[in-house]
């Protein structure tokens, strides 16, 4: 088995090094965050991600996986070192690459033999062919340092599954050999392999997230159209789903998406588009639809309450940008509760993973212990984030705690007749005038 070095221990590298040494593999893992290293030295994995937990302590407790602060100790004997540091958005919207740049100075500041860099940071296309020419130029010892782009294809909430169980392995190298040995380590994973040069690689990353985007983007500006017709967007998107070229993913109206991928990678890719002179409207379209999304609650909450939204008071039923994850990168909750609360608005908010993030982002926000306490003299509920808990909720006894009984359901996971019999003036994605509700 070999020897990995895993540097950042966000979501995606601390799931594939959890992963790996699950495999049988000896994994470090490195981490500028000294606060963090100690907390999962100590066993205690600082994200919420379903089976992460169980699948770190049992690799730690088998001495296959640990975690260190400096590299010099983690990158003794490494053979494969996998770069997985954050490039969020600079405020033009290209990837900040200083993380990456100082990963790289460090390990090559510290590696002391041959080894594999396999980058899975989400990075411009080109930046292969630039760290191979970095790499070069920085090995003055003589040591080998191949390059090998492998972008990551993991969906918070269900990454261990995903990395065990992807679709396909994406691997960008100029170099056949190094590519062999990569494929060796993805090998138990019996998937497909799609063997590229690194630019090919990165842009199949950046393609992959503009086109899933586009479909949320897409649905929701059908969902746009269909409330102005009469016409349920849900039924709608059945009907599309049933054609095999389309299928059914990613087609739920909603409020738009979020996270660490989708906002970031189509900004990127726009900004790519800008530098070559190539139109980028179609992509700056999407993002526009999205940010639409989000104003749709506020728009909704104004119809039903009046333009005056100062005194009410707002219950979100989830803060997290998808279920089974506590991230808030580009929640739309947490935009959305910023819009309503320069509005004068009050906000109370219950997630079951998420909450904690939440008040350190935004302190005023009231968070509270379950469900039925966010009702509590609520003019309004907005659901934010369809976690199952809240399909299963006693909406009667919710109903009979609020003040007034205004329901924007931003993930369409009720029914709306259900709702309306029980007294609620519900506005869904794409419903909202199917059952021609009467304003308050």
């Amino acid at each position: 088995m070999a020897t990995i070095v895993i540097v950042g221990t966000g979501y995606v590298g601390l799931v594939t090094g959890a992963c790996f040494a699950d495999l049988g593999n000896q994994v470090r893992c490195i981490d500028v965050d000294a606060d963090k290293i100690a907390k999962l030295q100590k066993g205690r994995v600082p994200i919420y991600e379903p089976g992460l937990q169980e699948i770190v302590q049992r690799n730690q407790e088998a001495g296959r996986l640990s975690f260190y602060a400096d590299y010099g100790p983690a990158l003794a004997a490494a053979e494969f070192v996998f770069v997985c540091v954050d490039t969020p958005a600079d405020g033009d919207g290209n990837p900040d690459m200083r993380r990456v740049e100082k990963a790289l100075s460090s390990i090559t500041t510290h590696v002391g033999s041959d080894v594999i860099l396999v980058n899975k940071s989400t990075v411009p296309v080109g930046t292969g062919d630039w760290v191979e020419g970095w790499l070069e130029n920085a090995a003055g010892s003589g040591k080998r340092m191949d390059v090998v782009s492998c972008p990551e294809f993991l969906r918070e909430g269900s990454a261990v599954q995903d990395f065990m169980h992807p679709d396909r392995i994406v691997l960008g190298c100029m170099d056949q050999e190094s590519a062999e040995k990569v494929i060796e380590l993805f090998r138990p994973m019996e998937a497909e392999m799609v063997i590229t040069d690194l630019r090919t690689a990165e842009m199949i990353k950046y393609a992959s997230n503009a086109y899933l985007a586009t479909r949320i983007s897409f649905v929701n500006h059908m969902a746009q159209l269909c409330e102005a017709v009469g016409v349920d967007v849900g039924m709608v998107a059945r009907g599309m789903s049933l054609d095999r070229r389309i299928g059914n993913q990613f087609l739920n109206a909603g409020l738009g998406f979020g996270g660490s991928c989708f906002p970031k990678d189509v900004n990127a890719l726009i900004q790519l588009a800008k530098s070559c002179a190539v139109d980028a409207s179609f992509l700056q379209s999407v993002l526009d639809v999205n940010l639409a999304s989000q104003n749709w609650v506020v728009t909704q909450l104004q119809d039903t309450l009046g333009p005056d939204l100062s005194g009410c008071t707002f219950g979100f039923l989830g803060l997290a940008f998808k279920p089974g994850t506590d991230d808030l990168r580009e929640a739309p909750s947490m935009a959305i509760i910023k819009r309503l609360q320069a509005k004068g608005a009050q906000i109370k908010a219950y997630d079951p993973a998420a909450m904690a993030k939440a008040n350190e982002q935004n302190s005023c926000i009231i968070t509270v212990e379950d469900p039925y306490a966010l009702a509590q003299g609520a003019d309004g509920l907005v659901v934010c984030t369809e976690w199952n808990e809240f399909q299963h909720l006693d909406m009667v006894q919710m109903a009979s705690y609020m003040r007034r009984r205004v329901l924007v359901d931003g993930r369409n996971i009720y029914d709306p007749a259900a709702m309306k019999s029980l007294g609620f003036i519900y506005r869904g994605v794409g419903r909202g005038h199917v059952l021609g509700e009467v304003s308050a």
